[in-house]
């Protein structure tokens, strides 16, 4: 190449690098290309997750509380109000009325209903997040290897869009909680089919100088589009139902694909792959778990993810059954959204704050132990005082701890890495540790529930599970 040649191709613009490798993308990184990908980007990323901050924070609760309801309640109790029996509850509970034989009855169906619902709701969470949780790392490394002309992604992310939300008809005219479970499990499977390989196009098309830019972008989407989908089905609910899933289901199919056709990939026709041994592939997932400082680290997202799901999962439950006084299901619907919000801008400020005082001085662990501390501190104050205002406080300190555990738990993790060579593999499994207590925390959570006979224990649970975070970060060696 003569040095003219070498000029021009330095002086380049960042919008238009060429690949060296046959049928991978072309980067992007000034320009229109790079604005059209990251809006068209983060519209797409905020639309998956309005769906499931609909779905799962406000849609789903519902869904599973008619379906008891209906199965407790039946012929001359069909008509009983949940709200009145509620405040009943509380008042026999303070000695203040003496329940008649007929009140005992309702209220000894009413514990029934509360335990079930409970449970139903964590059975059906925990089930679709152990499929998304094994679906992810397979669908990584199967959208690697597509050979399609709109490029290695593009069919997977309107495949899986499109035919995710197709099941979710079925999950909203599902008529017993195994359905629901069936049609949800199936549903997030395929959402994240979607959501993977739109991920991936970030590392894909993005230049290494906006690489940054990208994430936070990401990060943003994920925690706005979850608080803007559960406010706006709180509101949907009165007047569509459970119709509510048809909107945000169709928005992010409008998006992801609007995505792929604005920012059109090239075509991936010519890539070359070589042959794959699947049995190699997931032994290989268990080799980070030999180093005794990533176990400790590991250990430690899935009971902090634990106590957190559990703390986050009955808010709708907790505003109508555990706070006084009761809301209605009306009232609760609205207002349990509005936890998400109060709790976001604090903890958007957390994670740029954490994360920047952690490059500076140079340490994780110290962040990691206090904000696991901070995230149990903030599950006693509704253990103590159970009201609305407690749920409102305990949600705020709670954002402030996971946005600066978020933070820096990523950078440890990256710190114990003994081969960052593995690096992409190794916190891939970092990211199977949050799944794994997510999906766990709902499963412990409905029995706690229903062992207890109310939602007091869990916040006990929630503190002890959590504190036992920030115990297993101590004997980490490998970082500071």
């Amino acid at each position: 190449m003569n040095e003219s040649h070498r000029l021009a191709e330095a002086s380049r613009p960042a919008d238009d690098i060429p690949s060296t490798e046959r049928g991978t993308s072309l980067k992007v990184g000034q320009g229109r290309p790079f604005r059209r990908y990251v809006v068209s980007y983060a519209f797409a990323l905020m639309g998956f997750f309005m769906l499931f901050g609909a779905v799962g924070g406000i849609l789903l609760p519902n869904q599973v509380q008619g379906i008891e309801f209906d199965k407790f309640f039946t012929g001359a109790d069909h008509g009983a109000d949940l709200h009145q029996l509620s405040d009943l509850k509380a008042q026999v509970e303070a000695g203040s009325v003496t329940p008649s034989a007929d009140q005992q009855r309702l209220l000894a169906i009413l514990d029934r209903f509360e335990s079930a619902r409970a449970q139903s709701l964590s059975y059906v969470q925990a089930a679709a997040v152990f499929v998304a949780m094994f679906i992810q790392p397979i669908t990584g490394v199967l959208s690697d290897r597509t050979r399609s002309p709109w490029g290695r992604r593009a069919p997977w992310i309107v495949g899986g869009a499109v035919l995710g939300t197709l099941l979710l008809v079925g999950l909203r005219y599902s008529p017993t909680i195994a359905y629901m479970a069936v049609f949800w499990a199936l549903s997030q499977l395929l959402l994240n089919v979607s959501s993977v390989p739109l991920t991936a196009t970030v590392a894909d098309r993005v230049d290494a100088r906006r690489i940054g830019m990208a994430s936070a972008i990401s990060g943003l989407c994920s925690m706005l589009g979850a608080a803007v989908g559960a406010v706006g089905a709180g509101l949907a609910f009165d007047t569509l139902g459970l119709d509510a899933y048809y909107p945000f289901a169709l928005a992010f199919v409008v998006l992801a694909t609007l995505f792929v056709l604005i920012s059109r990939d090239r075509s991936s026709m010519e890539l070359t792959t070589a042959p794959m041994e699947w049995t190699d592939t997931f032994r290989s997932f268990v080799i980070p778990l030999r180093d005794s400082d990533f176990r400790w680290v590991w250990f430690a997202k899935i009971v902090m993810m634990f106590g957190y799901s559990i703390s986050i999962l009955y808010s709708i439950y907790m505003l109508q059954s555990y706070v006084h006084p009761a809301l209605s299901p009306s009232e609760a619907t609205k207002i349990a959204p509005l936890l998400q919000v109060a709790a976001l801008p604090c903890m958007l400020v957390a994670m740029v704050v954490v994360g920047r005082w952690s490059d500076r001085i140079g340490r994780r662990k110290p962040f990691v132990f206090w904000t696991s501390v901070l995230m149990a501190t903030s599950m006693l104050i509704p253990l103590i005082w159970a009201t609305v205002s407690a749920l409102f406080i305990q949600a705020v300190i709670a954002g402030i701890a996971l946005g600066g555990y978020v933070v820096v738990d990523q950078a440890l993790f990256i710190d114990v890495i003994e081969d960052k060579k593995t690096a992409g593999r190794d916190l891939g499994m970092a990211s199977m540790a949050g799944n794994l207590g997510q999906g766990i925390g709902p499963i412990i959570g409905g029995q706690v529930v229903a062992l207890a006979g109310g939602y007091r224990a869990v916040w006990v649970v929630a503190a002890v599970v959590v504190l036992a975070a920030a115990a297993a970060i101590i004997p980490v060696k490998r970082a500071r």
